[in-house]
């Protein structure tokens, strides 16, 4: 569906961490990629990590408990707590896990398609500054894992008609 348009980082108080990118796809279709666990499962994390799902249970108060392996096998356990669930413009979820913090996913109409922006907030500024040094690439891997899941996805439609 064409190009996917990186944007420039979003301005964030100290205690944010914002990553924002444009998807040529539809709010629905990416929204899609979120909500349905074993997608998620395949494009979720920096590049090279893994997941295995324990708990998917996408709606307020619903938990997410998972294990997400780094590509030197260490094991990373991850549990949030859903928040909100706005389909197909909004989730937020508390990640209970260290680090914590308050992830905010919006999905805003664009000409080219939809914008993504996660919204991280922790609670202190230097807990986010900690978890930058890792976090801004590492979303950009997620992102990266993201498109690469909605092409193949529109690949496939375009094989199947």
């Amino acid at each position: 569906m064409g190009e996917i348009n990186v944007s420039a980082p979003v301005p964030a108080s100290d205690r944010e961490i914002v990553s924002t990118r444009v998807f040529a796809h539809s709010a629905s279709v990416v929204f899609a990629a979120f909500s349905d666990d074993r997608r998620l499962a395949k494009w979720w994390g920096p590049a090279g990590f893994t997941n295995t799902f324990h708990e998917f249970d996408l709606r307020p108060g619903g938990r997410w408990r998972f294990t997400m392996q780094g590509p030197d096998g260490t094991r990373f356990e991850n549990e949030s707590q859903f928040l909100e669930i706005s389909a197909p413009r909004r989730i937020v979820f508390r990640h209970l896990s260290k680090p914590e913090f308050r992830m905010t996913i919006t999905l805003a109409d664009e000409p080219t398609g939809t914008r993504v922006t996660w919204r991280m907030e922790f609670a202190t500024a230097e807990e986010c500054t900690q978890v930058s040094r890792h976090a801004v690439t590492a979303n950009e891997q997620n992102f990266d894992r993201l498109a690469a899941l909605l092409a193949a996805t529109t690949r496939g439609r375009k094989h199947r008609t």
